[in-house]
């Protein structure tokens, strides 16, 4: 089978037995507030504010989508608003205690499950596979 092929089917088969629902349920949080708290930490990892806006483009959803799954979250006390100090019109989204609560929950169930996904792998084979992997998302990106 052609390596490409190979690559869109794991791709298909990861997307249906690894998103953010089924993660998200095991850990016991709404899959909805769990994206949102996903972006949030990616922004404060690359040092960028957080808004709507940021939650619609790394999701890939409307504005008013958006808006709704950080309504969601804050209503879930996961997320709070700030106004912006720079821009009056907008407001940054910052993660609570009980939102880093529970998306620690959800990071540990999605390392154990793919701990347990490469059981019995070498440690070199899992570097490689992760060096690997991020090498790929990168160029997916672009």
């Amino acid at each position: 089978m052609d390596p490409v092929q190979e690559v869109e089917r794991a791709m298909i088969a990861i997307r249906r037995s690894q998103s953010r629902r089924v993660l998200s349920r095991q850990a016991d949080v709404d899959p909805n507030s769990v994206a949102v708290l996903d972006v949030i930490e990616e922004c404060e990892q690359t040092g960028e504010s957080c808004t709507v806006a940021s939650v619609r483009t790394a999701l890939s959803v409307d504005q008013p989508r958006a808006s709704r799954l950080v309504a969601k979250a804050v209503e879930d006390g996961f997320v709070r608003r700030e106004a912006d100090q720079h821009d009056g019109r907008k407001a940054l989204l910052r993660m609570t205690s009980a939102g880093r609560a529970a998306l620690g929950q959800v990071h540990e169930v999605r390392r154990q499950r793919f701990a347990e996904a490469m059981a019995g792998w070498s440690v070199r084979e899992q570097e490689t596979f992760a060096k690997l992997l991020s090498r790929f998302m990168d160029g997916f990106a672009r």
